[in-house]
């Protein structure tokens, strides 16, 4: 195959992959200086009116759903012989085919893996979208900031409206991963496709090999497991890989709650003392991760600068000369794949995360934290280069039972407060990260805190 050397404005590098239905291929925008991938419709198929509207349809959905875990849509064109094109956002990190042609993933990574999956499908049926395809080439890897990686669901080119979906559905979907009813040209084809095909992807990810195309396990006791890998986890993937659609979980949502039950049982928490136990070395830049993970803040809100502020189920009393700004929680998603709500409250919001001279708080609310794991145990993962921990106490401040940690940093704020506690009457964890002013009293924090309640 001949490397185009542009296409519309783009120069082409390299070839990035070729499929059933369309090539893709690497390219340079000189404009904006960044690479692109650009999905041109395969010459066989270009006289096919039926597959060049799926294929425009697939730019038109990711257009239309635009969201961060599905991959995004920049541009459409057509190429001189009159073949359309999509223009993407570059996946940098490859796909999963790539990564388990390496070899297997261990256990604990890949469970976290499925789980970001099971949320990139649910905002596709949250819009009524079945993707039908669900298959370690269609899950994408995006470089991120600070060294992260977002997860995206692609190749939507064989997804259709749910509304849509009837007996005129054609049969589409990949041996192995393809639910049983989407071999007969006469069947619904309904969200139950796609919780068959995430189980199947599950099976390849979390448990011993099964031969592509071959039948899943009918039972959880014959499934075997990888190491690290809970043992409920089973039952899960085998109810998601049911030969009856009435069977499975009803959606993705559904199937990632189970994953998230079966994968962290309810435990004892931890000692807080085992937090205050270690030395923390990351890098001091993450020291107020979580302020900054505040998106789609505007300021004002309910009663702002009145005393409280509202956003989402989370409301707060201000401390005195202080405004909030708030919206989601970036980073922390429900298993309805939505960021979960958060704020940020300072003299100056706009400034407390970037000006260690400001004051400040970050408070947020999390249904699924608090499903993986306890206060202490998520403590432990906000961690404080360069500073001390001081030892953890405990407050209880509006029927919440606060663990409380206090670095003392030698550069930058001088103190950090982290604080997290899961509410007694509702499955969601409460966090507060909080740097008190200079002069401010020393029941500052326990009084902020008293102050932070779901409505």
């Amino acid at each position: 195959m001949t490397a185009p050397q542009r296409i519309g404005p783009y120069v082409i590098e390299r070839l990035l992959g070729v499929g059933s239905f369309a090539t893709v291929w690497l390219g340079y925008d000189p404009l904006l200086d960044g690479h692109v991938a650009i999905k041109v419709l395969a010459e066989n198929w270009s006289h096919d009116l039926r597959v060049r509207e799926r294929f425009r349809d697939e730019a038109r959905l990711l257009r239309r759903l635009e969201h961060q875990r599905l991959v995004r849509v920049h541009a459409v064109g057509e190429l001189p012989d009159g073949r359309p094109y999509a223009v993407l956002a570059w996946a940098d990190g490859g796909s999963l085919r790539d990564r388990l042609a390496a070899g297997p993933m261990p256990g604990p990574a890949a469970l976290r893996l499925l789980g970001e999956v099971c949320a990139g499908v649910t905002v596709l049926h949250r819009h009524g979208v079945v993707h039908r395809d669900l298959t370690p080439g269609n899950i994408l890897f995006r470089s991120a900031d600070a060294g992260a990686e977002q997860v995206l669901i692609a190749d939507l080119g064989l997804a259709k409206a749910l509304a849509a979906a009837s007996g005129l559905t054609a049969r589409a979907g990949t041996p192995g991963y393809m639910a049983p009813e989407q071999d007969n040209p006469g069947a619904v084809i309904d969200a139950r496709a796609d919780v068959y095909g995430l189980g199947r992807l599950g099976i390849r990810l979390l448990a011993e090999p099964v031969p592509v195309g071959a039948d899943p396990p009918r039972s959880a006791g014959v499934l075997r497991l990888r190491d690290g890998v809970p043992a409920p986890v089973a039952a899960v993937l085998i109810r998601a890989t049911a030969h009856r659609p009435g069977d499975r979980y009803p959606d993705a949502a559904a199937l990632h709650a189970a994953l998230d039950r079966a994968a962290n049982p309810v435990r004892q928490p931890p000692s807080p003392v085992a937090v205050t136990r270690r030395r923390y070395r990351l890098p001091l830049a993450v020291a107020v991760v979580a302020a900054v993970a505040v998106v789609g803040a505007e300021p004002g809100g309910a009663g702002a600068h009145r005393g409280t502020y509202t956003a989402g189920p989370l409301s707060v009393t201000l401390p005195d000369g202080w405004s909030a700004t708030g919206a989601t929680w970036a980073g922390q998603y429900g298993v309805d794949g939505e960021a979960e709500p958060a704020l940020v409250m300072s003299p100056r919001p706009r400034r407390w995360a970037a000006d260690p001279r400001v004051p400040g708080a970050f408070v947020g609310v999390s249904a699924s934290t608090a499903a993986r794991t306890t206060p202490a145990g998520f403590l432990a993962e906000r961690t404080h280069g360069d500073c001390t921990p001081a030892p953890a106490r405990t407050t209880r401040q509006a029927g919440v039972e606060w663990t409380v940690v206090t670095y003392h940093c030698d550069r930058g704020r001088p103190r950090i407060v982290e604080a997290a506690g899961r509410h007694p009457d509702r499955p969601a964890l409460l966090y507060a990260q909080i740097v008190p002013p200079v002069d401010g009293a020393p029941d500052f924090v326990d009084v902020l805190l008293a102050g932070v309640r779901l409505r």
